[in-house]
């Protein structure tokens, strides 16, 4: 199996502040680009931490094969 990265980002911000959330884009090799897309997960911090748990294990369930 090849090595892995996993790229994200965190922020915590004020629900009813956020307008509008984009795509994040990453620079590869040889003029290669990905993107990321952005998620929002709202509510308290358990809230948060279960939402978050749950994203990370719906994640690793698309990708079997790693």
């Amino acid at each position: 199996m090849a090595k892995l990265a996993l790229v994200y980002g965190m922020r915590l911000l004020p629900a009813d502040e956020i307008d509008e959330i984009g795509e994040a884009q990453i620079r590869l090799k040889g003029d290669k680009a990905a993107h990321v897309t952005m998620h929002l997960l709202e509510g308290g911090e358990k809230e948060i931490r279960a939402q978050l748990e749950q994203s990370l294990d719906a994640f690793f369930e698309f990708y079997p094969e790693i």
